[in-house]
């Protein structure tokens, strides 16, 4: 049976859960464990990181070296821990808790900015992974592993058992096509709300590419529509968060005074069911924003991909952007960055193509003629400057139209150079 990383093509399946008062006990004691395990590793990584430090060849030094390094090890973990031996907990959840810490080192060492692991406090999110694994079996599917489904609107997941699910899988499971089920991971979020999420994997495309209705296309991402294409279509900025921020605001306002209230009668956060109701409202609120967002980003992704053959971009640093905090809240409403990692998985998906290519001048350049704003005494354009006539050959713009043709004059420009990077050596 091949492994999941032998596998060519992969799919990640999210699905909302809805676990009896059991089973929600029984997450809750693995996300507890998971966390506790994870913290205990950053424990550890430390005290050797201090104890190496100590060069003398001390003997007390020494032992509690071997110690710690024996102690990095689901195994040995759950010996010198007892509580961790408790039946409900999932082994895998163990394991892949310790994983986890190593491939937080991997990516601090790989790009420096997500920083050092560090500590996992308690919080109303509870999260922890396990693995699908197929002992004896010749062939892996969605049916007959050790998290396997039963029927379109039933999982069963170790420890936990049988968990009604709903989402998008009733597609795939009608695929008679070898699936292999990876990581699951179950998680509750702030607003109360649990999901069961999976990796996939297969020799065979997840979805079916249709043929693109058209070739190439550009793409202007601005606060003041959400998208201009090459071809002059406008996508307007739903605006989500600004429609429900004064509700959002009174609503918070409300959760500070009974904070503070229980705060001054000495009652812990936790206990405060005025408090405990507030906070989840608000939650709720907060939930609704993102998943308008997350389905309005992920219609146009996918009419995008499904639709082109090559989608260019340009490439955003949002961080750098939201140091302008005229722009902070329209840029942070928009989900950017959220929207270009859509387009890039979904090129692979679908079989297409995705670049970005840098902005540098997308706006300032005349599309007719490339002329350059703020050379030869001109002025550049600011943000107000929504049309603009060029200086030079008199083409009158639309400043993000303009800017979207020369994104894909740009990404078509790249495409070629990645193809042939030499150019035609033999002329």
């Amino acid at each position: 049976m091949k492994s999941m990383a032998k596998m060519k093509y992969h799919y990640g399946l999210k699905m909302r859960c809805y676990p009896s008062d059991q089973q929600k006990r029984l997450i809750k004691i693995n996300s507890d464990a998971s966390r506790f395990i994870y913290n205990e590793m950053v424990a550890i990584g430390k005290e050797l990181m201090q104890l190496r430090r100590v060069k003398l060849p001390i003997d007390t030094v020494q032992d509690r070296i071997k110690q710690l390094t024996m102690r990095q090890n689901a195994k040995q973990m759950s010996n010198h821990y007892q509580f961790l031996e408790d039946e409900r907990i999932d082994s895998l959840a163990k394991a892949n808790a310790i994983q986890n810490y190593r491939k937080a080192w991997n990516a601090f060492r790989k790009v420096h900015s997500a920083g050092v692991p560090k500590f996992h406090r308690k919080s109303y999110r509870w999260r922890y992974q396990t693995n699908c694994q197929y002992p004896g079996q010749k062939t892996a599917l969605l049916t007959n592993g050790t998290v396997c489904f039963l029927d379109n609107s039933h999982v069963k997941v170790p420890k936990i058992g049988l968990l009604r699910v709903a989402g998008s899988q009733a597609r795939l499971l009608k695929r008679m096509r070898e699936t292999r089920i990876g990581t699951v991971t179950l998680t509750k979020d702030s607003a109360d709300r649990f999901f069961l999420s999976m990796q996939l994997a297969s020799d065979e495309s997840f979805v079916e590419a249709p043929k693109a209705d058209h070739g190439h296309i550009g793409i202007d991402l601005n606060t003041d529509n959400f998208l201009t294409d090459s071809e002059g279509n406008i996508v307007p900025n739903p605006r989500y968060y600004r429609t429900i921020k004064g509700k959002l605001v009174k609503e918070q306002r409300i959760l500070s005074r009974r904070q503070r209230r229980a705060k001054k009668e000495h009652r812990f956060l936790r206990d405060s069911k005025n408090y405990q109701k507030q906070r989840l409202l608000v939650a709720k609120l907060h939930a609704k924003v993102m998943n308008q967002r997350h389905n309005f980003l992920q219609q146009i992704s996918t009419a995008l991909i499904k639709n082109h053959d090559l989608v260019v971009a340009e490439e955003l640093r949002s961080k750098n952007m939201l140091k302008n905090h005229a722009l902070a809240l329209s840029i942070s409403d928009v989900g950017w960055r959220s929207f270009l990692g859509m387009l890039a998985y979904k090129a692979d998906l679908y079989g297409r193509q995705f670049i970005t290519v840098s902005p540098r001048n997308t706006t300032q350049t005349c599309h007719n003629c490339g002329f350059v704003m703020g050379i030869n005494g001109t002025v550049k354009l600011t943000l107000a400057d929504r049309k603009w006539t060029c200086p030079n050959c008199g083409t009158h713009h639309i400043r993000d139209w303009n800017a979207a043709k020369n994104i894909l004059d740009k990404g078509i420009a790249k495409l070629a150079y990645l193809i042939c990077p030499y150019g035609n050596l033999g002329t």
